[in-house]
């Protein structure tokens, strides 16, 4: 009898231990149902975001406009040992070193935006990158912010030095006016020439003493002072908005736009191009080195007027995602044709280099 009630225990134990690894598995299953659930919810949220322009594939579109655009230059500028050589190997050197082409890009899909064909456009994107590759040539400098490092390479200077490097950013800006011209070839559907008059125009302001020059000679000026806010918004609207603005509205004058649709434009990427620049204040603190492609920390150093440095980290952040929000607004008459420039609006603040 007790060996009975010895095995009937041990068999109840048993049962117990039974049931207890049944609920237990069980309760295994519910929980992987439950994170499976939560990762098919994640992914479906990621898939369709409810911002404009969000299930925009904006890497894929970017990388694409970027081949584009570098196989335009290629064939554009002289080969490297076009004499003489020096200028022309330190002019590859810098525009073949990489970069995003973001410029150019934002030409051509507000180009596309207002219907245009990027084939007849095409010179004016690379007049663009031209624009930008000869600032960075004379912003690394050791007279401006003496940069060692630019996406990832050492800069012009370093290799080739000073000499070249200006002239070969002097090369660059003017050769961006040459290819501006060309935009006007007699071909069907090309802009009549007012048009690439106002569009030589337009860069030249955005680039000139009115718009980047001008912006860059205050940031100059402003290193180690205490700036206001004023000085600190026309700094960055002149030395990196006005360019960017001028890249949506060149390509919207080429593409033939509407006054309704150029107005957009300018308000698209006057609030775009000051979110770019607040970006760029908060990559230099936050940003990583090979990621950037060039040193951090150097704003701070040289004790350059940011946002981050006037408002701090995370008000600077809450002001560039709020310009992009007031960009992509900017969009409303293109309807479904801003998919891209919403899409890249997003890209501008949530970009890691």
């Amino acid at each position: 009898m007790k060996k009975r009630v010895k095995v009937k225990k041990k068999a109840s134990s048993a049962r117990r231990l039974g049931r207890m690894k049944t609920k237990a598995k069980t309760r295994d299953r519910k929980a992987v149902s439950r994170a499976t659930r939560a990762r098919k919810k994640t992914k479906k949220k990621r898939t369709s975001p409810s911002r404009p322009g969000g299930a925009f594939q904006v890497s894929a579109y970017l990388e694409a406009k970027r081949k584009l655009v570098d196989a335009a230059l290629e064939e554009a500028l002289p080969r490297k040992d076009y004499f003489p050589a020096k200028l022309h190997s330190a002019i590859r050197h810098s525009v073949f070193s990489g970069g995003k082409r973001l410029r150019p890009v934002l030409l051509l899909a507000a180009a596309e935006a207002c219907g245009g064909k990027k084939s007849n456009i095409m010179p004016a994107a690379c007049a663009l990158e031209c624009i930008h590759t000869y600032s960075l040539l004379h912003d690394d400098l050791p007279a401006m912010d003496d940069d060692a490092w630019r996406r990832g390479q050492p800069t012009c200077h370093k290799v080739f030095g000073e000499a070249a490097a200006i002239l070969a950013g002097d090369a660059l800006l003017t050769f961006a006016f040459e290819l501006m011209s060309k935009c006007a070839a007699p071909a069907k559907g090309t802009p009549a020439a007012a048009a690439v008059l106002d569009a030589i125009r337009v860069l030249a302001q955005s680039a000139g003493m009115a718009g980047m020059v001008g912006g860059q000679m205050a940031d100059v000026d402003a290193e180690g002072q205490d700036v206001n806010i004023p000085m600190l918004q026309y700094i960055h609207t002149h030395k990196t908005g006005r360019i960017i603005q001028g890249a949506l509205r060149i390509g919207g004058i080429l593409a033939g736009a509407t006054s309704e649709q150029l107005k957009a434009l300018s308000l698209y990427g006057e609030a775009a191009g000051l979110a770019f620049q607040i970006a760029d204040d908060i990559l230099n603190i936050v940003g990583k080195m090979p990621q950037l492609g060039k040193e951090v920390g150097t704003d701070a150093a040289l004790g350059k007027a940011t946002y981050p440095a006037v408002y701090g980290l995370e008000e600077s952040k809450k002001q560039a995602l709020s310009l992009t929000e007031k960009a992509v607004r900017a969009l409303k008459p293109f309807g479904k044709k801003a998919e891209p420039l919403q899409a890249l609006a997003y890209y501008i603040v949530e970009r890691e280099v």
